[in-house]
């Protein structure tokens, strides 16, 4: 945990170290910006070769500021940055962001210089955001703080966001301006060597300014400590998060590892962080910020049922086939608000759901639908659309939304569709806190995003189930396994054993090595039997003609036994064979994978999906970090594809989902 993110983010007084009057440097645009921003602390720049920077005083180093200084931002060659940190440390400077480049991005030289740059910072316990980061941005009026190198001062807001990026940055600010997009903090933190996206989230949870939180994430620094956080963030502060998370391919993640010196972890791991944190994981930064808007300006949905009012036809359909794809539902509307539509729509309008006003719609018609639709109560949100016609008057339409939701609770998604015949009116909505879209696909996105969060606030079964375990038995078979020759493999029936010290139901079995110990086998295991071989050397027993099924008496399990041999040995001819195991058949039922696996960053997960052969194949499985709530390995087993199977289909009972 950073110490000292409030003399980070808030500072009384500010050094800038490697200010200069360079045209074109970032050390100019640093100062400048904190100056032109109109910082509400102290400002010193910090030049041992000039008497002022852009007109203010300058000092030879931090240790000749004559007054306290609560953070420097440093601006100097990487070879010298650690060296200002230890004056920073004796000048008594609490907080730091390091902007200079050319560390553990670079690897080799750039990677010593940073391990040696963390060693100083610990020492002496300071705060410390990047290096190699574009800075941090702080709108709040009490601060007013820019001490970062972007063009751009965003306007006040209540959404913070967070990126490993720097030029990310600098483009988002530039794309947040013309959407009318306002931020409580702007944070670039680099290679994270100090502080990191948990420091940053602790931070923001508390951060009465920041209701929205964004993130760009080329990896995390710890699993367990970002899940904490980022549960406290949704459940306790009910603060909404998304997340961009660069590197799913592999391709990507090592340009992510070449970026920032990021060790990617598995794309499988950040899915389940992400789903078991409550936070909504983006593919782009257009849906980004369309979801960002709405949560930033409309209040959650209670509910999943929506209602579509349009002036045309097709872009209502398009919104209805958009908002069944993403899980929501038209609302059914009540007769009483039909009844209300007859009276004030034309008769060649639609009054069920969606509600067609047709092309020659007024805004009186707008404002009495819209009025109607919002008052039914089996309505949770609405998706207004204008198509711009030559009777269309746009801006005349958008000034009555504001007006026409006031006091009701539920959120409303405009979708004035186009950009130039409609931007009059576009730009009244979001002046009123209205998030419009260009085209309905996006807003009905938008209020699927806003109705996913609704549910995580809603979720009630958040216990961790515990089992009991024989740990001394499986610690005994563990121990035993990796102290022999093939201690990387565990034949079936020692995994039984093992599964059995932690709860699992298994199936009576025994291991053969000769024909003769066959009967002796049935009587323990009983008939039907499955037969499978045992070997190390063959992992795939279906491939090498390994499995038989169904044996009823003797005779077939002798047989099966040499058949079983002798594939094994065509197969793999120098396959070390342990022998055959033969199981009881199980009753028929619907098969299911479990996995389990420890990710070299996150520790603990587990897979779960339908089984059988084809499972590599067909790889409709999902993952968790264990352990996990209750409720999440629900919600695991509901996300697969194949989840109607085990609902029961064709005549098929359900399957028993609590024993899973």
């Amino acid at each position: 945990m950073s110490l000292h993110m409030a003399s980070i983010m808030a500072p009384r007084s500010i050094a800038v170290v490697g200010a200069t009057n360079r045209p074109g440097s970032v050390g100019l645009a640093v100062f400048r910006n904190i100056l032109n921003a109109g910082f509400t602390g102290v400002l010193y720049p910090v030049n041992p070769k000039a008497s002022s920077i852009h007109s203010v005083k300058a000092y030879p180093s931090l240790l000749d500021i004559p007054d306290p200084v609560d953070a420097a931002v440093v601006i100097v060659p990487a070879e010298m940055v650690a060296g200002v940190v230890e004056e920073a440390a004796q000048k008594g400077v609490s907080g730091l962001v390091v902007i200079t480049a050319g560390f553990k991005e670079v690897g080799g030289h750039g990677a010593a210089l940073e391990k040696r740059l963390k060693e100083v910072v610990d020492g002496h316990e300071i705060s410390m955001i990047g290096p190699n980061c574009l800075g941090i941005i702080n709108t709040s009026p009490s601060v007013r703080l820019n001490a970062s190198f972007a063009t751009k001062m965003p306007k006040p807001g209540n959404i913070a966001f967070i990126s490993q990026s720097g030029a990310l940055c600098t483009a988002i600010l530039d794309y947040a301006e013309g959407r009318n997009i306002g931020f409580s903090k702007f944070i670039s933190f680099g290679n994270k060597a100090d502080v990191n996206e948990i420091d940053l989230l602790r931070y923001l949870k508390d951060d009465p300014e920041t209701q929205v939180i964004l993130m760009y994430l080329e990896d995390i620094s710890d699993g367990r400590a970002f899940i904490e956080i980022a549960r406290e963030i949704t459940w306790d502060a009910k603060k909404p998060m998304l997340a961009l998370k660069s590197g799913r391919s592999p391709e990507g993640a090592a340009a992510a590892a070449s970026h920032t010196g990021s060790l990617a972890g598995s794309d499988s791991a950040y899915d389940a962080i992400f789903f078991q944190s409550g936070i909504q994981r983006v593919e782009g930064i257009t849906d980004l910020f369309h979801y960002a808007i709405a949560f930033s300006r409309q209040p959650v949905p209670k509910g999943k049922k929506i209602a579509i009012v349009t002036n045309a036809g097709g872009p209502g359909i398009m919104a209805t086939d958009a908002a069944i794809r993403h899980g929501l539902t038209l609302a059914e509307l009540s007769t009483e608000t039909q009844n209300h539509l007859k009276e004030v729509l034309p008769p060649t309008a639609n009054i069920h759901n969606p509600v067609d006003i047709i092309g020659d719609a007024t805004h009186e018609r707008y404002e009495a639908a819209i009025r109607q639709v919002l008052l039914d109560e089996n309505v949770d949100g609405a998706v207004v659309i204008l198509s711009p016609q030559a009777m269309t008057r746009p801006l005349e339409t958008a000034e009555i939304v504001p007006r026409v939701i006031q006091g009701i609770d539920k959120p409303v998604l405009c979708s004035f569709m186009g950009i130039v015949d409609v931007s009059e009116g576009v730009k009244y909505l979001e002046s009123h806190n209205i998030p419009n879209y260009v085209f309905p696909e996006a807003a009905v996105r938008a209020m699927s995003a806003m109705l996913r969060f609704g549910e995580l606030m809603r979720l009630e079964k958040r216990q961790v189930r515990r089992v009991a375990a024989n740990r001394d038995a499986a610690n005994d078979i563990i121990t035993r396994r990796l102290s022999g020759k093939d201690r990387h493999f565990s034949p079936e029936h020692e995994a039984g054993e093992l599964l059995q010290c932690y709860g699992f139901p298994i199936l009576p079995q025994k291991l053969v090595t000769h024909e003769d110990e066959i009967e002796e086998a049935v009587d323990h295991v009983g008939w039907p039997v499955a037969m499978k071989i045992c070997s190390p050397d063959i992992i795939h027993k279906f491939d090498a003609g390994g499995v038989r099924l169904k044996i009823k008496d003797v005779d077939q399990a002798k047989a099966a036994y040499r058949e079983i041999l002798e594939n094994a040995k065509k197969f793999k001819p120098d396959a070390f064979i342990k022998g055959v195991l033969m199981e009881k058949m199980a009753r028929s039922g619907v098969e299911v994978i479990l996995g389990a696996m420890r990710d070299p960053r996150f520790g603990p997960m587990v897979m779960f999906g339908l089984g059988g052969t084809l499972v590599e194949a067909i790889r409709d499985v999902s993952f968790r970090l264990a352990p996990m709530w209750e409720i999440s390995a629900e919600k695991m087993m509901k996300s697969i594809r194949g989840y109607r199977i085990l609902q029961g289909v064709r005549g098929n009972p359900p399957s028993d989902i609590e024993a899973v």
